[in-house]
């Protein structure tokens, strides 16, 4: 037997550990075409929020009853695959789990001397990934823009803080806590506090594109900041995913129209062809120290939602994970 997080209460609000329960469930055994892993570490990310619903979105919501389901990285335990073999670190989608099967085709192999196996589910991973694909493919940033990122010391955003530099861009990023905001402004990003300093007056001097994470009061701030012929990246509104009802959205709007500003979401598993292009300069960014990361580790499955709530209240310093 093996221990596995599973979803048993719709939450109402911010997540409660009454919404979930650990329990011992019988160790698979891998089909032809299969693979075993024991799970090392396992994501925990805002967009799980949304499937806790159950609503369908741009991906299933979780049923009642179900792992909570999400990225992982471990190690191979048992092949029924020629491409894997006993002791390979492969990064899957096995969730909040201790050991699970997944198809062959579905695992990414890793190479633990190149990258922590961690890595994967951050900076290397779809949390980079995303920060890569906003900027290039969905902001179309420029050398010499001025880039404001949200949420700017947290997984997504800390990469995509970089990224614009590394692009050539000046980056103002927001953070909530003076920890967080002296690491920033390590990386050449001119950080500030949310919660000591407006977002409004931070970005007084205006800016091109805003990279937004958080939604809400920043938003509306970047809305005002903007230049003429602006862009959002729409990447998440963490600020709103626990909201209970339905909030008033920015209250200038019309700013849309006068700056003839471009709004845009995405999701990254759209563009998924990419991510090789993505991996190859991300990865040699991180050798060669130009893309830092840190991660915050919560031990043991049984903090899992801790972990996850966390995320909500900014505990975090990069990519939150759960070590198995």
């Amino acid at each position: 037997m093996s221990r596995a997080v599973v979803l048993v209460a719709r939450p109402q609000g911010e997540p409660r550990e009454s919404d979930f329960e650990i329990r011992d469930v019988p160790d698979p055994e891998p089909a032809e075409g299969e693979v075993l892993v024991r799970n090392a570490f396992v994501s925990v990310d805002p967009y799980m929020r949304g499937r806790m619903t159950g609503v369908r979105t741009y991906i299933a919501g979780y049923e009642l009853g179900d792992v909570v389901g999400g990225a992982s990285v471990g190690e191979v335990v048992a092949s029924r695959d020629e491409r894997f073999d006993t002791g390979d670190w492969v990064s899957a989608a096995l969730g909040w789990r201790e050991l699970g099967v997944a198809k062959a085709g579905t695992l990414r192999k890793l190479d633990p001397d190149a990258a922590p196996p961690s890595t994967a589910l951050g900076v290397l991973g779809m949390p980079g990934f995303t920060a890569w694909v906003g900027l290039g493919e969905i902001g179309g940033v420029e050398a010499g823009e001025t880039v404001y990122v949200s949420g700017a010391a947290g997984a997504v955003g800390s990469a995509a803080a970089q990224i614009a530099r590394l692009r050539g861009c000046r980056v103002i990023g927001s953070a909530g806590s003076d920890a967080k905001v002296e690491w920033l402004r390590s990386l050449g990003v001119e950080a500030f506090d949310y919660r000591e300093v407006p977002a409004r007056e931070a970005l007084a001097d205006g800016i091109d594109v805003y990279f937004d994470n958080v939604g809400g009061d920043h938003l509306e701030a970047a809305l005002g900041a903007l230049r003429p012929f602006g862009r959002v990246i729409a990447c998440g509104a963490i600020s709103r995913y626990n909201d209970e009802r339905p909030e008033p959205g920015p209250r200038n709007l019309g700013y849309v129209v006068s700056k003839r500003l471009r709004i845009q979401g995405f999701i990254v598993f759209d563009h998924q062809p990419l991510f090789p292009d993505f991996l190859a300069e991300a990865s040699a960014w991180v050798r060669s120290g130009e893309l830092q990361y840190r991660e915050t580790i919560v031990d043991g499955l049984e903090h899992a939602l801790a972990a996850f709530a966390g995320l909500f209240h900014g505990d975090n310093v990069g990519k939150m994970l759960v070590r198995v």
